[in-house]
């Protein structure tokens, strides 16, 4: 997959959190991305909430935009429209690579519930229900 991932995402640095698309169906988007020191999110050395959970919408919409690259379409916008079950065991400090993973559990029109997981070394570290709506 390409390594410019503002390819499969609206986002625009400084307000890119993910770096590579690892894997991308109808069911589950996977994504990588390192902290560094001076993303936006970043306080005393750690990678705060909000950057979690933009990181998860995030490999949402590169899922979504990976595979409409594949068919020539541009990216869509979404807006995170609702949380739910917001759980963070610990935030992630700079040089550390984040796996995250967003399962989709349902679809009405524009609207999709996904299920968000974030991992540092194969240890959960974040995790959440989440609304996003879809600009179609």
């Amino acid at each position: 997959m390409t390594p410019d991932i503002t390819t499969y995402i609206p986002q625009r640095h400084p307000f890119v959190m993910v770096d590579t698309v690892l894997r991308a169906d109808e069911h589950i988007a996977e994504t990588n991305f390192t902290i560094k020191s001076d993303n936006i999110f970043v306080q005393n050395g750690f990678f705060t909430e909000p950057g979690l959970v933009e990181n998860m919408a995030q490999t949402g919409a590169a899922g979504v935009g990976y595979r409409a690259s594949l068919l020539g379409i541009p990216p869509s916008v979404g807006y995170i429209g609702a949380l739910k079950n917001l759980s963070i065991i610990r935030l992630p400090k700079i040089n550390d690579t984040l796996r995250s993973e967003i399962t989709w559990e349902h679809r009405i029109m524009q609207a999709h519930v996904v299920a968000g997981k974030i991992f540092v070394n194969d240890q959960l570290i974040a995790s959440c229900e989440m609304k996003i709506f879809v600009k179609e």
